[in-house]
């Protein structure tokens, strides 16, 4: 019987909590749970001495997958579920993640239906999330920034150096775990409306969705997205030079100029190649020591 730990990340969160806190201990009464504020002004930390929860303060807000990091060092179980503090999570659904690593997965995710999502434009963007990360691990993605998940402990920390502090943390771990060729499920999730405001703002977030996008191809394979860019300015340096030749009868400089491009931008993929590689060589390594 794996020892489970609940891990959740909260930044004034304490109506959220309150909420679901009290059902969390009572469904597992067995399992360590552990709240990390992230430098909350709220009553966040004051809630969980009231339920008697651990509770980790940060002295100022680091960032949410900071506070990932923060529990997942603490935490002392065999599987570690992580979830939101916003009440949108139903404890009772952590059974369902828990059974699918006790058929053998190493990670299991919470896959929200699209009447989870919090508005039009998020739905938009994790479906275009989740289609661009399938076409580059060659699997279904399901759903690739949801919180709420449950990892072997041992396997999870093998990338913390890997995740950001910042909200993308999942989306680095999905990918780091694809990469290693570990084993990911999903169960479908139904998700609350939050409780409270949410921390996401629109025009900072939307440019960061522009980030996340190019660090899951290049989390797993840069190849895969240096090499279609490359043949992208290939092309038109092909186009270009076609159009001048039979137009004016010579070579120019802006054919020249897109083919050493293409050339370029394929020499810096096979590099950012090369220096993944050992980035995962030396995380498994220090994690058979």
């Amino acid at each position: 019987m794996n020892k489970v730990s609940i891990v959740i990340p909260a930044k004034n969160e304490a109506e959220g909590l309150k909420s679901f806190l009290p059902s969390l201990s009572r469904n597992f009464p067995e399992a360590e749970i552990i709240v990390v504020d992230d430098g909350s002004r709220d009553d966040t930390r004051k809630i969980c001495e009231d339920f008697g929860i651990k509770c980790i303060s940060h002295l100022y807000s680091k960032g949410n997958g900071a506070a990932i990091k923060t529990g997942a060092r603490s935490a002392t179980g065999d599987v570690i579920v992580f979830m939101d503090a916003d009440g949108q999570h139903d404890p009772q659904m952590i059974h369902m993640l828990l059974e699918e690593i006790d058929r053998g997965f190493d990670m299991v995710i919470g896959a929200r239906d699209k009447a989870s999502q919090a508005n039009f434009g998020r739905l938009v963007a994790n479906a275009i999330y989740n289609k661009f990360a399938s076409l580059i691990v060659n699997h279904q993605v399901l759903d690739l920034t949801s919180g709420f998940r449950a990892v072997k402990s041992d396997k999870f920390r093998q990338f913390m150096d890997l995740y950001p502090n910042g909200f993308s943390y999942p989306t680095t771990c999905t990918m780091a775990f694809y990469r290693s060729g570990y084993a990911i499920g999903y169960v479908p999730i139904r998700a609350a409306q939050r409780i409270g405001r949410s921390h996401i703002h629109i025009i900072k977030d939307g440019i960061r969705f522009l980030l996340i996008l190019f660090k899951v191809g290049t989390l797993y394979s840069p190849l895969k997205i240096f090499v279609p860019a490359s043949f992208v300015f290939f092309l038109m340096g092909l186009g270009h030079y076609m159009f001048t030749f039979f137009t004016e009868g010579r070579f120019t400089n802006m054919s020249a100029l897109l083919f050493i491009n293409s050339i370029i931008i394929f020499l810096i993929g096979l590099v950012s190649e090369q220096i993944t590689a050992i980035l995962y060589s030396h995380i498994y390594k220090n994690s058979d020591e």
